[in-house]
């Protein structure tokens, strides 16, 4: 997949920090926006939502892929996550979770962008593939070869 446009990989950052400040976050305090583009050009957002019970809480990654998800898309070309991560090392990636989910929708060489923005615009921006952050995922294709699934 080829690097994104500067205007399109703008917009993903703006509309993933516009849900950055809807986070649900009163228990890590820890703010994530996600911004997925689709196969059809529109841009999704999502941010955590964090729960009492924990398990319950929903990455912005998922949020953003589920709303477009729910919209009928099913096509997905890029991936932009931003926190506000000032001072505090390296940026976080995508979780397991996130990272299984975006496997079962998300071609391999998908482009995914993080980025701090505790300054108010996007710095430190790496990009990496989702294969590179999942290399060996778990695929519908591996329930289409297991020899032991019934018919």
């Amino acid at each position: 997949m080829p690097t994104l446009k500067p205007t399109i990989l703008n917009e993903l950052f703006a509309v993933a920090a516009r849900t950055l400040k809807n986070s649900y976050s009163p228990y890590s305090k820890f703010k994530v926006g996600a911004a997925v583009l689709t196969g059809s050009g529109k841009i999704y957002g999502g941010t955590n939502i964090e729960n009492a019970s924990f398990g319950l809480t929903n990455c912005a990654e998922r949020t953003a892929l589920f709303s477009a998800i729910a919209a009928g898309e099913r096509e997905f070309k890029a991936l932009a996550i931003v926190f506000s991560q000032k001072g505090l090392g390296d940026l976080s990636t995508p979780c397991g979770a996130c990272r299984q989910v975006m496997a079962e929708f998300c071609p391999p060489a998908m482009p995914i962008y993080t980025a701090d923005v505790s300054s108010g615009k996007p710095e430190r921006i790496v990009q990496k593939k989702l294969k590179d952050y999942y290399p060996y995922p778990f695929s519908p294709e591996a329930l289409q070869k297991n020899p032991r699934r019934t018919k």
